[in-house]
């Protein structure tokens, strides 16, 4: 399983470099005014959209049907189900792009309900976002070939495929001179990078036999069970697209760039979450789901506590850091070129309060996993809905009650986030489905304290070098830190999992 680990992770953590580097050239092109707020109003469409369409529907509803199939060596029937599901998914998909092309205007006056007396930035989000959502569409393949490749353990493509996209967007940006403004470049970049994924995921599925059929959508058991699973996730994952387009609702009545501030906040939590915890979740639903349709329930349980446990292991250090030295990081990241510094203190507040959720948001699917490994997707989107209720109104507190800005809408989402954990650890440990094994109650003391040393060196080295400007104070705290923690799980080295997920 640890080798499958660091397949996703490398190449998840390739995507996040390169995502990375697409950010900063954002940063330095857009600035943190209209051209970017704009831009990441018309980005939630393909990124939140996809949570319902894409990773959020189909690992869930349809990967652990398919897993079953071919770990009972039903290969032909595992390829009739997911071309069945293919059909449907398509024509959801053709209708959606037709509806929300008409009615983008109406879309966007309930979404940044704020923007209504700003018509140039009202008229220019609906231009950007009637470019950047036929990419929802052009994943479809990519996200369904991707679930097809992880149930048969090969994870690297589906990891992989996220890069063009920010491949593409550093390409039209750095040629934003030739659109007519860098918004424009950057929405491009959004579609030319789906048509370059498209390409990349049939390349990879063709390697390994995977292909989808068009076939015209018909109905069968499988297909009515299949659907059972995705109304309730669909219903969860609706949940989780809902509280961005809150977020939005929410940021589009604060000062011009708090949704900006959001967003680079939200980029860099996603930064560990996405290699770290995000990677975790891919590689132990196949692994679980192949377990227990074998009946080894016991080696289900082994896998879920050694994620768990390398999970805190590898995100609290991070949530120290974000809570402990937000500004130096977001100094040394956006402060440059049309960005500036008030801009980057903004997203240094989202940043900090995003960073308490951030183990929560990694354990999340970890935990989930407990019932969707034995197809039950309902208790999960119970606990999702019951999570993101108390978030949103915890953030319109935040916000109109507290006047806490951007900083309240990031930690509505980080303490929903652990309301979802705690509930679906209550629902599992009640249920008898969820153990909480030896290897994960051994590891937590060593993951603390090492996420406490990380936490000391980082705000160390940032105070130490603050004089010499935050990229060399970011450096200096990145190497204390380091240390610090190196130092510690050498002490803990017996009692960690990292060795034992080989």
């Amino acid at each position: 399983m640890f080798r499958k680990l660091v397949s996703v992770s490398g190449f998840t953590l390739l995507s996040r470099l390169t995502g990375f580097a697409r950010d900063a050239l954002l940063a330095w092109t857009l600035g943190g005014g209209i051209l970017a707020d704009a831009f990441f109003v018309a980005f939630i469409f393909p990124n939140n959209f996809r949570a319902i369409f894409g990773e959020g529907t189909i690992n869930p509803a349809f990967l652990p049907r398919y897993a079953a199939l071919r770990a009972r060596g039903e290969e032909k029937a595992a390829a009739k189900f997911a071309n069945e599901i293919f059909a449907w998914q398509m024509a959801a998909q053709i209708l959606l792009l037709v509806l929300a092309t008409i009615f983008m205007p109406q879309i966007i006056s309930v979404l940044a309900s704020g923007w209504r007396g700003d018509p140039e930035r009202f008229n220019l989000t609906v231009r950007l976002a009637r470019i950047t959502f036929p990419y929802l569409i052009l994943t479809l393949v990519a996200v369904q070939l991707s679930a097809m490749l992880n149930a048969i353990d090969k994870f690297w493509a589906a990891a992989a495929w996220s890069n063009f996209q920010n491949l593409a967007m550093i390409a039209t940006l750095i040629a934003w001179h030739w659109f007519p403004n860098a918004a424009y470049a950057a929405a491009w970049g959004v579609t030319l990078g789906g048509v370059a994924q498209l390409i990349f995921i049939l390349w990879a599925g063709a390697r390994e036999g995977l292909w989808l059929t068009f076939t015209w959508p018909r109905w069968s058991p499988e297909i009515g069970a299949f659907f059972k699973a995705f109304g309730a996730v669909t219903i969860g994952a609706a949940m989780v697209v809902i509280s961005p387009f809150i977020d939005t609702l929410l940021a589009s009545w604060l000062p011009t760039g708090s949704r900006t501030a959001l967003y680079y906040g939200d980029r860099i939590n996603q930064l560990p979450l996405g290699v770290l915890g995000m990677a975790l979740g891919t590689v132990l639903l196949p692994e679980m789901s192949a377990r227990l349709a074998k009946g080894d329930t016991k080696g289900s349980h082994a896998a879920q506590n050694h994620s768990a446990a390398i999970s805190l292991l590898l995100t609290l250090p991070f949530m120290i850091a974000f809570i402990v030295i937000p500004d130096t990081i977001m100094g040394a990241y956006l402060a440059h070129g049309a960005f500036r510094h008030e801009a980057a203190g903004a997203a240094a507040a989202a940043l900090a309060a995003y960073g308490i959720g951030l183990p929560a948001m990694a354990m999340i699917r970890i935990v989930s996993s407990t019932f969707y490994a034995r197809h039950d997707t309902m208790t999960p989107v119970r606990a999702t809905v019951m999570a993101m209720t108390l978030s949103i109104g915890l953030k319109i507190f935040f916000v109109w009650g507290l006047h806490m800005g951007v900083g309240g809408i990031a930690a509505g989402t980080a303490i929903g986030a652990w309301t979802n954990v705690g509930i679906l650890t209550w629902i599992g440990r009640n249920r008898d489905l969820l153990a909480i094994e030896k290897i994960f109650l051994h590891a937590l003391p060593g993951s603390l304290l090492a996420a406490l040393a990380c936490g000391a060196g980082a705000w160390a080295g940032a105070n130490l070098f603050q004089a010499h400007g935050d990229v060399a104070a970011l450096a200096a705290a990145v190497l204390i830190a380091g240390l610090g923690y190196g130092a510690v799980l050498l002490v803990f080295r017996n009692r960690l999992p990292i060795r034992r997920m080989a």
